[in-house]
């Protein structure tokens, strides 16, 4: 694409929503100052200087969504609970509507909090639930989807699977009816618990690790080859239409729509790898929404995995960063 359609596609992003179905939770930070030793136990003493709550997990993708100009719609189950409170509010102030979160007494909102001293992590507590959702909160869920479904009409419906028990397999097959029924396409960052559920899904984004889990075979992903066999296995088992698999330093592979190819990275001042997937798929989605060529979607998605790992933290991808990169490597 040359630099004015690069510049169109990019202002079409503001007319698009997204529908991101998954596990939402709040990643909450406390910052402090390590000067001694516990006496209780050989573990240091973090005098907190800073609190900050953030929203995390598919939430994180929604806010990649809106960072991009399109708007996000969130599907997800929160616990009934201070915490679900917290989540309710930061999409609030985030800008985006909370109409599809069910809060449920039945489970905690998931919580990941991360103590941190003179740039160190010094530990993670987490609190959540592991276990799916029972048959009660899959009919209210998959009722609320289907509501802002044909309300709201998504150009696209997003997965994003973090293994806390949201996406069931009745939850999988009963979006993905619905996307059909509607002609909406759909998209899959999966995780190992539920990884070939999404059978018929339009694209299909593991990383390299998640690929190799999966399939239970060793993948050398600098071997074309080998990568392109294990592809090939990965839609024979679940049918999807692309395949889109990240390979860290080695950029993405990409196969379907009569391309297979692997995209190489560029060369970046690594910092944190955090949120990257999250920026990955958000990007492939709205490419896909839009109808990009297979290439354009995948080579955008590389370059936005790229720059948010140049950041700190878990940030999202700013527009306009990635549309002057897309005009210096694309256009």
């Amino acid at each position: 694409m040359d630099a004015a359609s690069l510049r169109e596609a990019f202002d079409k992003f503001d007319d698009l929503t997204v529908m991101v179905i998954g596990d939402v939770m709040v990643d909450s930070y406390l910052w402090g100052k390590v000067d001694r030793i516990s006496p209780e136990a050989p573990v240091p003493i973090v005098r907190v200087t800073k609190k900050e709550n953030r929203l995390g997990g598919a939430a994180n993708v929604a806010l990649n969504v809106a960072s991009l100009g399109a708007k996000p719609l969130i599907c997800a189950v929160a616990g009934r609970d201070s915490s679900g409170e917290i989540m309710t509010q930061l999409m609030e102030e985030g800008g985006m509507s909370s109409a599809g979160v069910v809060h449920s007494a039945d489970r905690p909102t998931t919580v990941k909090t991360r103590v941190i001293s003179q740039d160190q992590h010094i530990v993670r507590v987490d609190e959540e639930s592991l276990a799916p959702l029972n048959e009660r909160e899959e009919t209210e869920f998959l009722s609320r989807v289907k509501s802002l479904i044909e309300t709201q009409a998504p150009n696209v419906i997003l997965f994003e699977d973090y293994n806390k028990g949201v996406l069931t397999p009745n939850v999988i097959t009963g979006v993905i009816e619905m996307a059909k029924e509607h002609d909406i396409p759909t998209t899959v960052d999966p995780k190992k618990d539920n990884f070939f559920a999404y059978q018929g899904v339009t694209l299909y984004k593991p990383n390299l690790k998640e690929l190799t889990e999966g399939l239970k075979v060793d993948i050398d992903k600098s071997d074309l080859e080998t990568l392109k066999s294990a592809v090939n296995e990965l839609e024979d088992r679940i049918g999807n239409e692309i395949s889109l698999i990240t390979l860290s330093e080695l950029g993405v592979f990409v196969q379907g729509r009569g391309v297979s190819t692997r995209i190489p990275a560029h060369i970046r001042n690594i910092s944190d790898v955090s949120g990257a997937g999250d920026t990955v798929i958000s990007v492939a989605s709205i490419g896909l929404a839009l109808g990009l060529d297979i290439e354009t979607i995948a080579s955008l998605a590389n370059l936005s995995g790229g720059l948010v790992c140049e950041k700190v933290g878990v940030v999202p991808i700013d527009k306009q960063q990635l549309l002057e990169e897309a005009i210096k490597h694309l256009a």
